[in-house]
C-alpha cells in the first residue's frame, strides 16, 4: 500500500541548499541541471557539486555556463563540473543533448524557465512559456529515461511555482490560439504542467526506480523576472510580505530543489509537491501557498502526458 502521509523535514524556508545537502555523499553520482548558469540553478548545481556529484550545466548561453562552472569548481574544489548546450524551446537542441548523453544519470533537475514573457511563439507555433517550461523538459526527461532507469534509484526534480495557482492547464487552448494571450496565465499553466508531469512520470517510471517530484522554490530575485516591470516586481514583494511570505536568497531558493534531489527522507517518494523544504499542504483560498487540487489530478496528468507526446511527434 502506498504511504500517503505528508512528508516533513527538519528544514524550513530559511534553510540553504548547503544545509539541506550536508551529510549527503553524491560521489559517483551524475547530475544534470537545466538553466544551471543563472539564479537558483547556480546554487542548486553548487550544492550538488559540493556533495561530490559530477554536475552538467545544461545551458543556452555557453559562455555564462563556462563562467559558472569555473566559479563552482573554485568554491567547491570539485573539478567535475561540465557544460553542455541546451535550448529547451528547440526540439533539435533537446534531441542533440539526449543523443550526446552516455551512461547513467542519477539526478535530473528541470530548473530552467521563462516567466511572464511577451507573446512569443516557437517555429511550430507553440506558446513559448509552455514550450520551454513544460514541453522542452518533457522531451528531455523522456529522452533521458533510459539513462535514469540505468542509474537505479534516480530522481527527477520538476521546478514549479506558486504561480501554478493562477491557472490549470487549459487543454482546449493551451497555446492561446483562441483566447487573448495573458503572460501570467501562460506562465501559471506551464507551472501546473510541471507538477502534473511529476504525478504521471512517477506513476509510469516507479518500476524503474525513478522518483519524480515537483516543488516551489519561493520568491527570489533572479534573471527569471527580466520580463517583469520593476513596479510590478515591487508590488509582488509587497503582496508576498502581506501574505507572510519572505523573499529568499538564491541559496535559500535552491534548498527545496536540492532537498527533493537528495534527501534520504524522500527515498521512494514520488508525485508530490514541496515548498519551503516540506511537502505542501492543499491550497487554501486567499493564500499563495499550497498545491492546487488540479495540479495533482491524475486524469489531467495522464491527459497532459498524451498531449505532450502527440505535440512533440507532430
Amino acid at each position: 500500500m502506498t504511504d500517503t502521509r505528508r512528508i516533513t523535514t527538519p528544514f524550513t524556508a530559511q534553510s540553504t541548499a548547503a544545509e539541506v545537502v550536508e551529510g549527503v555523499d553524491l560521489t559517483g553520482r551524475r547530475v544534470v541541471v537545466t538553466g544551471g548558469a543563472s539564479g537558483i540553478g547556480v546554487e542548486t548545481a553548487r550544492a550538488l557539486a559540493g556533495a561530490g556529484a559530477e554536475v552538467t550545466l545544461a545551458v543556452r548561453n555557453l559562455e555564462a555556463g563556462e563562467r559558472t562552472a569555473e566559479d563552482i569548481v573554485a568554491t567547491t574544489g570539485n573539478k567535475q563540473v561540465l557544460v553542455a548546450p541546451l535550448d529547451l524551446a528547440d526540439r533539435a537542441s533537446v534531441a542533440a543533448f539526449v543523443a550526446a548523453w552516455e551512461g547513467p544519470l542519477h539526478i535530473l533537475v528541470n530548473n530552467a524557465g521563462v516567466m511572464a514573457s511577451p507573446e512569443t511563439r516557437t517555429p511550430e507555433g507553440w506558446e513559448l512559456q509552455f514550450a520551454t517550461n513544460h514541453l522542452g523538459h518533457f522531451a528531455l526527461a523522456t529522452g533521458l529515461h533510459p539513462a535514469l532507469a540505468a542509474a537505479g534509484g534516480a530522481r527527477v526534480v520538476s521546478v514549479s511555482s506558486s504561480a501554478h495557482l493562477r491557472s490549470p492547464v487549459v487543454f482546449e487552448d493551451i497555446h492561446f490560439r483562441e483566447r487573448a494571450y495573458e503572460p501570467w496565465l501562460a506562465y501559471g499553466q506551464s507551472k501546473t504542467a510541471n507538477v502534473l508531469f511529476a504525478v504521471e512520470a512517477s506513476k509510469r517510471w516507479a518500476a524503474d526506480g525513478i522518483a519524480v517530484n515537483a516543488l516551489m522554490p519561493g520568491g527570489i530575485r533572479t534573471n527569471l523576472q527580466r520580463h517583469v516591470a520593476e513596479e510590478d516586481l515591487q508590488a509582488m514583494v509587497r503582496q508576498s510580505s502581506a501574505a507572510g511570505l519572505v523573499w529568499k536568497t538564491p541559496e535559500q531558493g535552491a534548498a527545496t530543489s536540492v532537498l527533493v534531489a537528495t534527501s534520504p527522507l524522500l527515498d521512494g517518494v514520488g508525485g508530490r509537491y514541496f515548498e519551503d523544504c516540506n511537502e505542501a499542504e492543499p491550497h487554501q483560498e486567499g493564500t499563495r501557498r499550497g498545491v492546487a487540487p488540479y495540479a495533482l489530478d491524475p486524469e489531467a496528468a495522464a491527459l497532459l502526458w498524451q498531449v505532450s507526446i502527440d505535440t512533440l511527434a507532430a
